[in-house]
């Protein structure tokens, strides 16, 4: 049973009218993160106009499809769905490889992910993920993006002078941690949409000269599905950094369905969590075919539950259904991908400023207390993960070409140096 005063439980279907509003509302906060992290990741594969539009619609079309069996066949749970964070990070660390040898190791790790969940073999490596190991990879998602974000916050699609660029990216973080704690309900549950409209407007009225170029030409709705060709490309370097970020990626997509399935009370979460890791590792399998990152369920899903009093999960279908037909709107995501990159930048420094704050509180949150064996647990893999994220592009280029996608990547590092300190090198002797 619920552990909250609910107005819709999770088998119950609200009358058309709410059932589209709380519809529109899953899509309002799911959308801004495809749009983000599409441009992101097009923006690092130094995509021109045209195959930017398709990248994100066809992130919109597998976050929909993933979203969609999520909730008729999957956990069947109110999870809102979408691009990971944190393969982002695998792709920020493999630039200079081509996107096959990319997408083939997020096809391959999306079906690593599904086999470990539907074998049931996930409980055996759920033993790994300790609180502070847990911590550590929230944390170190965050760290290791900042690279990316600083490009972001200080991009060059205006002329204009770095401090300026940046004094607006810190006023418009410190406005959204404001209305974050002003807001209540349904406005703070979509913060991050108002936040990018309001950011927008006032770019273009302090930048107003020169925002990005026009977008391109507006191809038929369909025109992303013309050029989908796979090509398998195996490297090696590369599959083990994305392995390492799908590790993450399924202690994330756990942290979510369990909170949910805590939340309401549920009893039978073994076998929701069973299937819902493993749909998570089959959309992976999509995404890689489509060229695109995999999608996670999102861990807001539950602020959002107790923000609107509806746990309801038909509520998903209309905003799924919505983000397949969004995966059509080319005209649309034109329209929303002329976001500007240091907006970009800022809503992803308040996202990551949520992501140290959900790590430091299972921290510190959990039974066994924070010592100073925990800081060093946690502190070694950060000062790593910090170090070579921010190695300057000459010295990695000194790294043997097999080795640079994981000696490269500050994310995988500390992930595996957590481990070690955590496993090996502090291990209980209880």
């Amino acid at each position: 049973m619920s552990r909250f005063k609910l107005r819709y439980g999770l088998e119950e279907a609200p009358p058309p009218g709410q059932l589209a509003a709380f519809g529109l509302q899953w899509l309002a906060i799911s959308v801004p993160t495809v749009i983000i992290i599409g441009n992101v990741v097009a923006g690092l594969h130094s995509f021109d106009a045209a195959a930017r539009v398709a990248y994100i619609q066809k992130l919109f079309f597998v976050s929909g499809a993933a979203l969609l069996v999520q909730i008729l066949w999957g956990h069947r749970l109110p999870l809102i769905m979408g691009p990971a964070a944190v393969l982002l990070v695998g792709v920020a660390a493999s630039l200079g490889r081509t996107p096959e040898a990319v997408y083939t190791a997020v096809l391959i790790g999306g079906a690593a992910l599904a086999a470990v969940g539907a074998t049931g073999m996930f409980g055996y490596l759920k033993k790994l993920f300790t609180p502070r190991v847990v911590a550590s990879i929230l944390i170190l998602i965050a760290f290791t993006l900042t690279p990316t974000i600083t490009g972001l916050v200080l991009g060059p699609e205006v002329q204009a002078h770095p401090l300026k660029k940046l004094s607006f990216s810190i006023l418009l973080v410190l406005v959204m941690f404001v209305a974050n704690r002003s807001l209540k309900g349904i406005w703070k549950s979509t913060l991050i949409v108002w936040a990018i409209i309001a950011g927008a407007l006032a770019h273009l009225l302090i930048f107003p000269a020169k925002t990005a170029a026009g977008g391109p030409g507006l191809q038929p709705a369909a025109a992303f599905y013309q050029d989908l060709h796979f090509n398998l490309v195996v490297d090696p370097g590369i599959l083990i950094a994305f392995l390492v970020c799908y590790l993450a990626l399924s202690i994330n997509d756990l942290g979510s369905i369990q909170s949910v399935g805590e939340m309401l009370g549920l009893q039978d979460m073994p076998g929701r969590i069973t299937r819902g890791i493993s749909i998570t590792g089959l959309a992976g399998v999509l995404s890689g075919f489509f060229g695109v990152i995999g999608p996670v369920n999102y861990s807001m899903s539950p602020g959002v539950i107790a923000s609107t009093g509806c746990a309801s999960r038909f509520t998903l279908i209309p905003s799924a259904l919505g983000l397949l037909a969004l995966a059509f709107m080319p005209g649309a995501i034109v329209f929303l991908g002329g976001i500007p990159s240091t907006v970009v930048g800022s809503v992803l420094i308040y996202i990551m400023c949520s992501q140290i704050a959900a790590g430091l509180l299972v921290a510190f949150g959990s039974g066994d207390g924070f010592d100073l064996e925990s800081g060093l647990v946690l502190g070694l893999p950060l000062m790593l993960g910090i170090i070579i994220s921010f190695l300057p592009v000459q010295v990695l280029a000194t790294f043997p070409a097999a080795v640079r996608p994981v000696m490269g990547n500050g994310f995988v590092i500390g992930v595996l140096s957590v481990l070690i300190m955590e496993h090996l090198i502090y291990r209980s002797r209880d």
